[in-house]
């Protein structure tokens, strides 16, 4: 009678690296080698799958005396050091915040009155986009270009009380640029914009409440980010009601701006969805420029020159 062989995890191991890979290449059938292909696919998948679960299992076994778990190396936390990176516990900053052009909005000193415009002839696609930014903003007023140029819109504004510019550039009818101008003093930026997605090409799209939103700001950590998550915080009024469960989101991955607008879905005491609302788009910044708009004798803080600044997969700028 054959008696059964008791084998280690250990051994399994040294069985599962020692089978050898079938040579896939050599099948001529394009049809069987394409099945072959995705057979080793799931299989690989499979054992990751089962490694995976061993590796849990060692770890609750072991307990405290487990080893810590190995921090993943991603492109953000290999980032290249920046000197401007901002301690939010920073004395200096705190000054500086305190004396910039956005320092009468977060001393509520003034209450956000937000004018959205177009480039001249806009296209259908970026006037359906400016409405839905209209219901994202409170306080917002959208207002048609008619061919006027921007330094005549300024003082328009300025005299109606509005806080803030934003005009929606495109080409080839679809939206691809914002401008901010903080008023009167500035600062005013400039980004590409892409992805832009309207909420009826959303799944499952939610509908929209008139209830303030949270403003959620993440990753700005330079003093460039700084200053650009401040901007677009100035855009939101100061109290946001929290029962409408409306939430704005600005997450910077890697210098693009990703624009989210969800709503809370309270499934049970202890679980919680996202519902999105709408619109979803991208941006990436190109120039910060002091004052209130002025293209031929503005002054520029900041302009991205790809060739000189994308030296590395791992410099950032916000």
């Amino acid at each position: 009678m054959a008696t059964r062989r008791n084998v280690t995890n250990e051994e399994e191991r040294e069985d599962v690296q020692t089978i050898p890979a079938p040579n896939i290449s050599r099948i001529k059938n394009k049809k069987l080698r394409s099945e072959a292909y995705r057979q080793m696919k799931r299989e690989k998948k499979k054992m990751k799958i089962k490694e995976r679960k061993r590796k849990q299992m060692e770890a609750e076994a072991m307990g405290d005396k487990a080893p810590p778990k190995k921090v993943q190396r991603t492109i953000e936390n290999t980032r290249v050091y920046d000197e401007t990176m901002v301690n939010p516990q920073d004395e200096e900053v705190a000054v500086d915040e305190a004396q910039d052009e956005m320092a009468s909005y977060f001393n509520r000193e003034t209450i956000p009155k937000i004018l959205i415009t177009t480039c001249d002839r806009p296209g259908q696609r970026t006037n359906k986009f400016c409405k839905e930014l209209k219901k994202v903003i409170p306080n917002s007023h959208l207002y048609y270009r008619r061919g006027l140029d921007l330094k005549k819109i300024i003082p328009q504004a300025l005299s109606r009380d509005f806080t803030d510019l934003l005009v929606v550039n495109e080409n080839r009818k679809i939206p691809n640029g914002l401008v901010i101008s903080h008023l009167p003093d500035g600062p005013t930026v400039h980004f590409k914009m892409s992805g832009v997605r309207l909420t009826t090409e959303l799944k499952r799209a939610g509908e929209l409440t008139g209830h303030q939103p949270e403003i959620i700001l993440n990753n700005f950590n330079t003093r460039l980010g700084h200053s650009v998550g401040r901007m677009l915080a100035c855009l939101f009024p100061h109290d946001p009601e929290f029962h409408g469960r409306r939430v704005v989101t600005f997450h910077n991955q890697r210098d693009f701006i990703f624009f989210r607008h969800h709503r809370y879905v309270f499934r049970n005491a202890k679980k919680v969805g996202l519902q999105e609302l709408g619109p979803r788009f991208t941006l990436k910044l190109r120039t910060l420029q002091k004052g209130s708009f002025d293209s031929k004798f503005g002054e520029y803080e900041w302009v991205h020159k790809r060739h000189e600044m994308e030296t590395s997969r791992r410099k950032f700028f916000l």
